[in-house]
């Protein structure tokens, strides 16, 4: 299958101009036979989070038709990347996943609110899993600061998930835990990991190197540090024999667990 990457540089609170460049690169991506297109995180406003009483999708209305129309004109399914929302007096960090026909698959908010930026201040945690299909494709979604939680992840690979999709906003400086997170999380649940992260400018320093990597860990395809569209082939049927050929699955051993992750 076709996954095409929106490595995207995302305009601080330009909301406007946002929107017309993620619809471009969708629609070249589908031009070039993509399947699945995937955007990154908060690629609506960028983290202007002072200013989401201004910007914020109200009920992430726009995002959704956006998302809903295009991927039902172009047949391409489409992991929305996440998107800054307001219900009622509540932000949230969002993501839509839409299928070939245009119909909500996966909808999520950010489970893990990175404090360092100071998202628990501006932002409202999720509090609910985000498992999906695209077709026969077993999906999740996870966004960003997620993947630092490894047993949120097993929790949805344990549901069914082959594949984990990741978009993001991860700064520059942090650029390696990025790396070596994305493979432990492929490698340790024997799935497929398509992450995407922005670009921007140096000031707000956040340098892409979008990652797709296989279930054994091999990283198929890293991003530059500039604006791209990668379309990349992707085989998930090597998922099941993976976990065929060492059954970490099977081998897991849960009742030990509850004694000592609380």
């Amino acid at each position: 299958m076709k996954i095409g990457c929106i490595q995207l540089n995302v305009g601080f609170g330009k909301v406007e101009a946002n929107f017309e460049r993620a619809e471009k690169f969708i629609r070249e991506a589908a031009s070039k036979g993509a399947e699945i297109i995937v955007l990154p995180e908060m690629w609506n406003t960028g983290y202007a989070l002072e200013k989401l009483e201004e910007i914020a999708d109200v009920d992430g209305v726009r995002s959704q038709a956006f998302l809903s129309r295009l991927a039902r004109e172009l047949g391409v399914h489409i992991v929305g990347g996440s998107v800054a929302i307001k219900r009622g007096d509540k932000f949230f960090n969002t993501m839509y996943v839409y299928n070939n026909e245009g119909e909500l698959a996966g909808e999520y908010s950010k489970a893990h609110l990175f404090k360092l930026m100071d998202e628990h201040l501006y932002l409202e945690a999720g509090d609910e899993m985000n498992r999906f299909a695209l077709g026969e494709v077993e999906a999740a979604g996870v966004i960003c600061y997620d993947i630092r939680f490894p047993e949120w992840l097993r929790a949805h690979a344990l549901e069914g998930a082959k594949v984990l999709f990741v978009p993001a906003q991860w700064p520059t400086p942090r650029i390696d835990h990025w790396k070596t997170l994305l493979q432990s999380r492929a490698i340790e649940n024997q799935c497929f990991v398509i992450a995407v992260n922005r670009i921007a400018n140096k000031v707000e320093n956040f340098n892409g190197q979008s990652m797709i990597i296989q279930p054994w860990g091999e990283v198929l395809w890293t991003g530059a540090e500039d604006e791209e569209l990668a379309i990349v082939d992707v085989d998930f049927s090597i998922v099941d024999e993976v976990r065929g050929r060492i059954p970490v699955y099977a081998d897991r051993r849960p009742e030990l667990y509850k004694t000592v992750v609380k």
